[in-house]
């Protein structure tokens, strides 16, 4: 064999070997390379650079309700998947932006758009948003991602032969959840989508969220959303998928949610 396959082969036979060692919270095989501290360094300049780019809301009593139910998703993602290893603090900002989204980041830091607070009608409403948003980072959905995008790059990366540096600042933050766009999120995949539905629907009832508001979330999310492309155009799943999935989950996140004292915010 000639010298010049020999360590593009070496490599791929590493990532062959690595596959699979890991699993998300659900019990789902995963590969994710990146190292856990460089994620969370991206996580911080990615938010820091959000930060330093886009309006923050200076309304009190967006910012009150979003920090109360911020702290008590942490709460119950903590209660709900005990042997994670969790940030010591969380950084949560209000953006003052239109669209009704919100991104979790590695590291521990939540942005929600101000447009997101007229579509979540209700606390609850809002947790099911913020506990599918951490599910994201819980799983290490951007960890999956990144390794998937950089493919033998994550390799060279895990054995100390690829610098943070030679990352591209877009590529990471679409790793991450966020466009190019600053403040306009990407979709997951459909699993990963799928997978932070029902770890978020878990999350919010452990807070002390009834779950079924996450089923009134996305209806609201539907009517909001006009002209959306049908499913097999879209990596996210159809607010009516979504909303038959959430309702399968609902009778045991329920009993769940009947089990903890309901959340006040």
């Amino acid at each position: 064999m000639q010298k010049r396959y020999v360590r593009p082969l070496f490599w791929l036979a590493l990532l062959a070997l690595l596959a699979g060692c890991g699993e998300t919270p659900t019990g789902r095989s995963q590969l994710a390379l990146v190292p856990g501290p460089l994620m969370a360094d991206m996580g911080a300049d990615t938010f820091n650079q959000l930060r330093n780019t886009q309006p923050i809301s200076r309304d009190a009593q967006a910012n009150q309700l979003v920090q109360c139910v911020a702290q008590k998703v942490v709460a119950g993602a903590q209660a709900s998947y005990p042997g994670l290893d969790f940030p010591e603090r969380w950084e949560v900002v209000v953006f003052e932006d239109p669209s009704p989204n919100a991104f979790a980041l590695p590291g521990g830091r939540i942005g929600v758009h101000s447009g997101l607070l007229r579509v979540a009608e209700t606390p609850a409403q809002l947790a099911a948003v913020m506990g599918h948003e951490v599910a994201h980072v819980l799983a290490d959905h951007g960890n999956e991602r990144l390794t998937q995008q950089l493919g033998i790059k994550a390799v060279l990366l895990v054995v100390g032969l690829l610098g943070e540096g030679e990352f591209g600042s877009q590529q990471l933050m679409q790793a991450l959840g966020v466009g190019a766009q600053l403040g306009i999120s990407l979709p997951f995949s459909r699993t990963h989508e799928e997978e932070a539905d029902l770890m978020g629907l878990e999350i919010m009832a452990r807070a002390g969220f009834d779950p079924q508001q996450s089923v009134a979330l996305w209806q609201n999310m539907a009517a909001a959303s006009d002209g959306q492309p049908p499913e097999f155009l879209s990596t996210h799943p159809a607010h009516e998928s979504r909303i038959r999935s959430l309702q399968g989950a609902l009778e045991e996140t329920t009993a769940t949610f009947r089990s903890v004292a309901p959340a006040q915010c």
